[in-house]
């Protein structure tokens, strides 16, 4: 009995044994597997550790870039703030400025509309001032016409008076025409004795044949004027003095003209100069005996012309 569990335990023991073995070679076998592999992966956590150390390093060289770059970042972010300042600011004048042209604008247009209003309203008067002229023109061509014929009338007059009183001129009488008049001048000598205001019957032949010409020339006016000499008139109790005499000697030619004819006596006016309207003002004999005279003024009537200039 004891034998056989010798034996017994002897078996499991080399059966054991054959085990252990066989799993020692597995071990062995594995071992040299796991040596492989760990060189391999020693080479590879070797390669790994470079790569490591590389990216580290790559990682650093980012991360530094990253801080320059930010860096950089933020001085463009402060220059862009400045410009973007500067812009604004610009923008702002420039605003500022637009404004005050449109500002500017607005007043030159308005300043445009008035100047335009006040022509306008110019141009209203220069039309109104144009009528008028283009009126006044008319009549002035008018007023030229009818100077014109009274030039041709007071022309015509003188000639017509001058051949009535032909026979008297050189004799005491001359005829003149100025200033659109026609003036007849009488000495004292052909009409009055000194002091006397009585007409000779030669002056009254004068005056006779003055009076037919009237006549016939009814848009004439007369002005009959008596002037004597500075000498003071002594005085015969009707008459006080040389006005007197020029007046009365006046109005006895305005009576022999109107004697015996049709003219209207509202065309004839007589006045006494006395000594105040002297042709020689000189105190001697021959500008005394000029200044002893009488006027008949002949007058073309103008109420053609006075209409005209009061339309004016």
């Amino acid at each position: 009995m004891c034998s056989c569990k010798k034996i017994s335990r002897i078996d499991q023991l080399n059966s054991k044994n054959k085990e252990l073995t066989v799993s020692n070679t597995e071990l062995k076998a594995q071992s040299v597997e796991i040596g492989r592999v760990n060189e391999m992966l020693s080479k590879d956590t070797l390669v790994m550790g470079k790569s490591l150390r590389k990216m580290t390093m790559q990682y650093d060289k980012i991360n530094r870039l990253n801080d320059e770059l930010l860096e950089k970042q933020k001085e463009l972010a402060a220059g862009s703030a400045t410009e973007a300042k500067k812009l604004l600011e610009e923008l702002q004048r420039q605003k500022e400025d637009l404004q005050r042209k449109e500002d500017a604008l607005r007043e030159l247009e308005k300043s445009v509309e008035a100047k335009k209003k006040n022509l306008e309203e110019f141009q209203k008067e220069i039309n109104s001032m144009n009528n008028t002229l283009a009126e006044r023109n008319k009549r002035l061509v008018e007023l030229e016409g009818i100077l014109s014929r009274k030039d041709s009338i007071v022309n015509a007059l003188k000639n017509k008076v001058s051949a009535a009183l032909r026979g008297f001129e050189g004799d005491g009488l001359t005829i003149v025409e100025k200033n659109g008049k026609v003036y007849v001048s009488l000495d004292e000598k052909l009409l009055f004795k000194s002091g006397k205001w009585e007409v000779d019957p030669k002056g009254q032949a004068a005056l006779k044949k003055l009076s037919e010409v009237l006549e016939k020339n009814d848009d004439i006016n007369v002005m009959v004027e008596g002037h004597t000499d500075d000498v003071p008139f002594a005085g015969n109790g009707n008459v006080a003095d040389n006005w007197d005499l020029s007046a009365k000697r006046a109005t006895s030619i305005v009576k022999i003209i109107l004697a015996g004819s049709k003219i209207n006596p509202t065309r004839l006016t007589s006045a006494g100069r006395g000594e105040f309207l002297p042709i020689d003002p000189s105190k001697t004999t021959e500008a005394r005996q000029k200044n002893r005279r009488t006027e008949i003024i002949l007058t073309p009537k103008l109420d053609e012309l006075f209409k005209i200039l009061e339309s004016n």
